[in-house]
């Protein structure tokens, strides 16, 4: 019977390299450049690639459409904002206004009485 034999460095090598070349030469036969359906599906890959493109454009595009309408929607809600505060300033304002009148008003009218009572009242004096 014959002792087992371990292989020396030289040979493991040497097998280590013969090895590497037949996965080489394995995978240049299955190279997708020889097989004759390669050209057209990386044509279709292309294609389809190109159309992904196309459409992330188009939804850049629309996106970008959409911000600036609601930019756009924003700043009229703003401005119909800031005109109704005005308006509502305005009447504000003109309410104040009305109130002091109908105060002044109410005091000419309240002066009136009291002199008109101051005036009875005098003429009752008179009288006896």
């Amino acid at each position: 019977m014959k002792e087992f034999k371990e292989p020396t460095l030289d040979e493991r090598r040497l097998q280590a390299a013969k090895a590497r070349q037949a996965q080489l030469e394995a995978a240049r036969a299955k190279a997708p450049s020889k097989d004759p359906k390669f050209a057209e599906r990386q044509t279709a890959r292309r294609e389809v690639s190109e159309a992904r493109d196309v459409r992330a454009r188009d939804r850049k595009a629309q996106r970008e459409t959409e911000a600036k309408r609601k930019v756009i929607a924003e700043a009229e809600q703003e401005a119909a904002r800031v005109k109704a505060l005005e308006a509502a300033q305005k009447a504000r304002e003109a309410e104040a206004a009305a109130a002091v009148v109908r105060k002044a008003a109410a005091e000419i009218e309240g002066k009136k009485d009291r002199d008109a009572r101051y005036a009875a009242r005098k003429a009752r004096t008179k009288k006896k």
